[in-house]
């Protein structure tokens, strides 16, 4: 059987299409990173009247910085921790819709409504509920004899910027979980259930094996969101506070660069950050894939 091919008549027609794409990946990605890169090596007064080529001090310097070790370590807790935690919850919210005949539909619109709040308005909103003063769920924990308060406590705020962090991105978890389980065959839950298996065995041992490309997608997605995307949650919540608990290092790039007017510490810090994603992906994709089923 012989395919059909799309020959263009033009031999620039594809580079025309591709243009606009294009154009916004060197402008708005390749060019800043680029720059990152160059200021990397660079020194330059807070006034930027003067900027001096410095090699790898700005790296070494760094490397050097407890205070930018512990914001590392900060940040893999982090980062394991908000993907856990929301994919964990993401998969539990799906398994329960997929059960669901008539009412699913509005579940699933229901479930998706957070992931269109912005992150600085979802660290505000978990800011309020958590409150010391006026916080409902503060109050609640109070009458627990719970004591909270994220001002004051390193733990109580990196507790609360995981919660607001992993409750933004449950959404997305979600309704791909729920895709990869709509698209699971019928015929194997049926045939499972004629054998005797109950409904967690049948999930765990046939549903979740099967969601094995939904699970790995996910766990590189959620990585570079807890990487990237969560500054805004960050300033909106602890804006690194009390005491740097809460300096991951997306924010640290932001505080030492445009707070600190450090730029090439902030611009070798931005170059780190990205080599350390570019690595988990490889990681995931060299090591990790292999173990998933397609």
């Amino acid at each position: 059987m012989q395919t059909k091919r799309t020959i263009f008549p033009n031999k620039a027609l594809p580079y025309l299409l591709l243009a606009p794409q294009l154009a916004i990946t060197i402008i708005f990605f390749i060019w800043p990173a680029g720059q990152a890169v160059k200021s990397s090596f660079e020194r330059e007064d807070p006034f930027g009247f003067r900027t001096t080529f410095i090699w790898f001090q700005n790296y070494t310097r760094l490397f050097t910085d407890p205070a930018y070790l512990n914001s590392f370590g900060r940040t893999m807790i982090f980062a394991v921790a908000v993907t856990l935690l929301s994919m964990a919850i993401a998969l539990l919210l799906a398994a329960a819709v997929n059960r669901l005949m008539r009412s699913g539909k509005l579940y699933t619109t229901l479930l998706v409504w957070p992931y269109a709040v912005a992150p600085v308005v979802a660290g505000i909103l978990w800011w309020f509920m958590f409150n010391p003063s006026i916080g409902i769920i503060t109050y609640v924990l109070s009458q627990l004899g719970v004591t909270w308060n994220h001002r004051v406590s390193g733990l109580d705020a990196m507790i609360l910027i995981t919660i607001a962090a992993a409750w933004k991105q449950i959404s997305y978890n979600f309704l791909f979980f729920l895709a990869g389980m709509q698209s699971v065959p019928a015929s194997l839950n049926e045939a499972a259930a004629i054998d005797g298996a109950g409904p967690f065995k049948r999930f765990w041992t046939i549903v979740f094996p099967l969601l094995s490309p939904t699970t790995f997608f996910l766990l590189i997605i959620n990585i570079n969101y807890t990487m990237f995307d969560t500054f805004g949650i960050v300033d909106g919540t602890t804006s690194g506070g009390p005491a740097q608990a809460t300096n991951i290092l997306v924010y640290k790039v932001y505080a030492d660069g445009f707070l600190g007017l450090n730029i090439g510490s902030s611009a070798a810090q931005s170059v780190i950050l990205m080599l350390i994603v570019i690595g988990l992906v490889f990681v995931q994709f060299r090591f990790v894939e292999r173990r998933v089923q397609y």
